[in-house]
């Protein structure tokens, strides 16, 4: 069996070219491609610019295609684009491969859609306003579990030369999310006898289940052969066999190092250097730490209650443990309901993340927060509670009214998850960043195991009697404590008008502040019925659900592109790939910051930590390189940089030394005489 499986190895390539052969001469009948291809152009483009498009290749039920190197068997697709004079096509970049073993052979596939995305260039000289045509002769091999066919196709699409930049359509992010991140710092490797070791520098945050490494350059390494995997500090070890008639030493091996099963992964570089002892095996990496993650889950849930993000929801809280010592059957029910509507808030934005993540979306821990309408659909909610802190008017909304309070509890609990969530903090990082890699079962109980840290101390009032008779007597001063609540709620408000502005630009914000004053008149009126003894429910009902209605269809064409970012203390250059590795290569220190405006923490290490004089002074004299990622709105490239790295969320900050030496990731809470002391140290 293994001497067959030696000869369908040697002679599969073969075969498969005589395939390819035969088809380019006729001797196959024509018939339809068992993968379909076409191309999407993210255009227009401007002279001189870059527009990058996408060659999509669609497999039928069943079937697949390779990657750039197709492994032990197979052929990986070849380009040949007809372009019109002065244009040019760049290396085309591929999405990180699934592997497919087959009678001990090694293929390195795509089972589902998948597209390949080219670079191409116009010249300065082109004509704008001007359609050009771009044709792309392309052969493939399209293969299902026991059969190969070689196919082939010309596709031609066209492009526009715009006299400027406007929004790209359609947008290939969400091909994007499948490339694999830019390692931001140089792999090594040696050969060992029959062994290729690796070093790829790797933050021991990442967590990894199941990784694969794909050498790009053929007959470097066994395909087949096992992959050992270990830790070394912040460097990936892995161990390689190489097959028996191998290459000589090569300059640098490219590669792409699969992290998990989700597909996200690095692109490296490889280079001759020495390579430090295998350390700490990965053998079952995900089972092993798993236990370690959800308490870390747990931890940094419960800290929430500590952080600053949380503040917008500390007065539904309050009401909730004054609440508490009215009885003890009360209380624990309360308890309950609260922790299973946190706990299902968790769970839900977690199914949500990982199923919108899975469909190529680039969006990471907080999402919700970078959307204008649920920013403008919260500044509505806390006008109404601020309303209702009031008594403006009265409404059994979550946990603000009598009655009802195991409905208002699990409610509260709903709302509480939802607005507290949006930062990391420690112990929370490492888990929510293991969670966009591992398994759906897993990473959903980290998210379980996160919600129920957030409800830990409610869940510990409503079962501690103890805890319980520390709390004050219900008495009259509940109803001036509800009404002096309405202050931090009605800043949260403040807030987020502030927030809209931000994610959604000005003409969005007046417009949800606008929405928000006219839900106070509706309340008030209500309010008024209210007062004269008559129902007010269904009034209310229909005037939110009217205004609701008012906002999906006045709101979104108010929406504006992000603004710019104002220049602070710390001269900032907006975060990108392409800087990161010009500062890298010029072997300055460079200090990577990851922020939001809706991140309450981010705001706090700024003002402390980050845009002080001190710290400006200090990186002016080492020179150091600040690269400064806003992730207030959407952005696939700081997706993939912070997913790279092993994080969820922000805060995030990344040091790296001059002259090339390893990064460094900082704790998320940063103090007033760290930086300087990095930037001299």
């Amino acid at each position: 069996m293994m001497a067959m499986s030696r000869l369908l190895r040697s002679i599969a390539p073969v075969l498969a070219l005589l395939g390819l052969f035969m088809a380019s001469t006729g001797a196959v009948s024509a018939r339809a491609n068992n993968i379909a291809a076409s191309l999407v152009v993210e255009g227009p483009v401007l002279p001189g610019e870059t527009v990058t498009v996408a060659v999509h290749m669609k497999p039928a039920p069943g079937w697949h295609g390779y990657w750039l190197n197709p492994g032990d068997a197979g052929l990986g697709m070849t380009l040949n684009w007809t372009l019109p004079q002065g244009f040019s096509a760049g290396e085309p970049q591929y999405p990180v491969p699934d592997t497919l073993l087959i009678a001990g052979l090694m293929n390195h596939v795509y089972k589902g859609d998948y597209a390949v995305l080219v670079p191409i260039t116009a010249p300065a000289s082109a004509t704008t306003g001007s359609v050009v045509a771009l044709t792309l002769d392309a052969q493939w091999l399209a293969c299902t579990d026991e059969v190969c066919v070689p196919e082939k196709g010309r596709i031609i699409t066209q492009l526009r030369i715009a006299a400027d930049s406007g929004k790209p359509e359609p947008s290939l992010d969400a091909w994007r999310a499948r490339l694999p991140a830019p390692l931001d710092a140089p792999a090594r490797f040696a050969l060992a006898g029959d062994n290729l070791r690796l070093a790829i520098p790797l933050p021991a945050s990442v967590k990894l289940d199941a990784p694969h490494l794909f050498i790009a350059r053929d007959r470097v390494i066994d395909y087949a052969a096992p992959q050992r995997f270990s830790r070394n500090g912040d460097a990936l070890i892995v161990e390689l066999t190489r097959p028996k008639v191998a290459p000589a030493s090569p300059e640098s091996i490219e590669g792409v190092l699969r992290l998990g099963a989700s597909g996200v992964g690095l692109a490296f570089t490889a280079r001759p250097g020495a390579i430090p002892p295998a350390g700490v095996p990965l053998d079952e990496p995900a089972t092993a730490s798993l236990p370690l993650l959800l308490l870390g889950a747990l931890v940094g849930g419960l800290l929430l209650n500590l952080m600053p993000c949380v503040f917008p929801i500390l007065s539904l809280k309050a009401m909730s443990l004054v609440r508490a010592g009215e009885s003890g059957a009360q209380a624990k029910r309360e308890g309950l309901a609260y922790t299973a509507g946190v706990v299902a808030a968790c769970l839900a934005l977690g199914a949500m993340l990982l199923s919108l993540r899975a469909a190529g979306e680039e969006i990471g821990w907080a999402f919700q927060l970078q959307e204008p309408l649920v920013v403008a659909g919260l500044l509505l909610l806390t006008t109404a509670i601020t309303a209702n802190f009031l008594g403006i008017f009265e409404l059994a909304l979550p946990g603000l009214s009598s009655g009802h309070e195991t409905r208002g509890a699990f409610a509260t609990g709903l709302l509480a998850a939802f607005v507290a969530t949006p930062c990391t903090g420690p112990f929370m990082a490492a888990a929510m960043g293991a969670a966009l890699l591992l398994p759906p079962f897993p990473a959903m109980a980290l998210f379980a195991a996160l919600g129920l840290g957030i409800a830990l101390p409610f869940l510990a009032l409503a079962l501690v009697p103890a805890l319980r008779r520390a709390l004050p007597r219900p008495g009259p001063w509940m109803s001036r404590f509800r009404r002096w609540m309405a202050l931090p709620m009605a800043l949260t408000a403040l807030a987020l008008f502030w927030l809209a502005s931000r994610v959604g630009g000005t003409g969005f914000a007046l417009g949800a502040a606008a929405l928000a004053v006219l839900l106070i008149a509706v309340l008030w009126l209500a309010g008024r019925m209210q007062r004269r003894g008559q129902g007010a429910s269904v009034p209310i009902l229909a005037g939110s659900a009217l205004l609701v209605m008012a906002a999906f269809s006045v709101l979104p064409p108010l929406i504006a592109p992000p603004a710019a970012t104002a220049q602070g203390i710390v001269a900032a250059e907006p975060f990108s790939e392409a800087r990161l590795t010009r500062a890298r290569a010029s072997g300055k220190p460079v200090f990577v910051w990851m922020t939001a405006d809706w991140c309450i923490t981010c705001k706090v290490n700024e003002q402390t930590a980050i845009e002080r004089e001190a710290t400006a002074k200090a990186f002016r004299k080492s020179g150091v390189v600040v690269l400064r990622g806003d992730w207030t709105r959407r952005d696939p490239a700081i997706t993939r940089f912070l997913t790279a790295h092993g994080a969820a969320g922000v805060p995030f900050y990344q040091w790296y030394p001059a002259r090339g030496g390893p990064p460094e990731q900082l704790p998320q809470v940063l103090t007033a005489g760290m930086l300087a002391d990095l930037a001299n140290p």
